[in-house]
């Protein structure tokens, strides 16, 4: 029989999957609303988000319960850290998806620039490192974290490209000036979802390898492995 150590962490383990989830829908209704694509109502997205801000408190109430009641130790201990920390990556993913959709409702003649810089592309790529992510704490995979840091410096260089190329394209176009500030602070929004996905490898990582590593370093680890 389970002991009650063994179930809250459990309920844990489960709560932050369901989180994840909900955040994963999140970036998959902003990248369609950037993208032209219908979304869910404004009041299901509101929902989610207010689920998403339930659960990261849950997470943190069963988090402080387990460290006031209990003595974990190694692994349990990891877990439990890295659980809080992962919570709070996940909420920022969730807040900055529902900023992209609302910014994006609000970026006329978006159309073009999208097609001219593939940011398409670039938008669904976000979408895979955030379902990579919750496969990734799932699975405890570190083939799946590595993947994680290569899509993450991928969007990271396409994102920079791709705000290089508005920005000059405003310098010729003036009638491009609003739509491209706009389409850029979402590009923004989409590299810093990336980087808290990335973030969350890298606590998956600590809780396997008892190891705090920067995705920068994951390959020259790999190397000397």
């Amino acid at each position: 029989m389970a002991s009650h150590f063994e179930i809250e962490l459990e309920k844990l383990k489960n709560i932050i999957e369901k989180i994840g989830v909900l955040a994963e829908n999140q970036v998959g209704e902003s990248v369609k609303a950037l993208l032209s694509e219908p979304v869910s109502e404004g009041k299901e997205v509101r929902k989610t988000e207010n689920k998403i801000d339930k659960l990261d408190v849950k997470i943190d109430e069963i988090c402080q319960s387990i460290f006031a009641l209990q003595q974990p130790v190694a692994s349990d201990l990891r877990f439990i850290m890295s659980a809080m920390q992962i919570s709070n990556e996940i909420e920022r993913i969730g807040d900055l998806a529902i900023s992209i959709i609302k910014k994006s409702k609000n970026i006329k003649d978006k159309h073009d620039l999208i097609v001219k810089f593939n940011i398409a592309d670039l938008a669904r790529q976000v979408e895979i490192v955030t379902i990579k992510t919750n496969e990734c704490f799932l699975t405890r995979s570190e083939n799946c974290i590595g993947e994680i840091f290569i899509l993450n410096n991928t969007i990271k260089n396409e994102c920079d490209d791709a705000i290089h190329n508005i920005i000059n394209e405003m310098k010729v176009n003036s009638k491009a000036v609003v739509s491209g500030t706009n389409l850029v602070i979402v590009l923004k929004h989409l590299e810093r979802i990336s980087e808290h996905c990335t973030n969350i490898a890298e606590y998956v990582y600590f809780m396997i390898n008892a190891k705090i590593i920067k995705h920068e370093k994951f390959g020259d680890k790999k190397s000397d492995s």
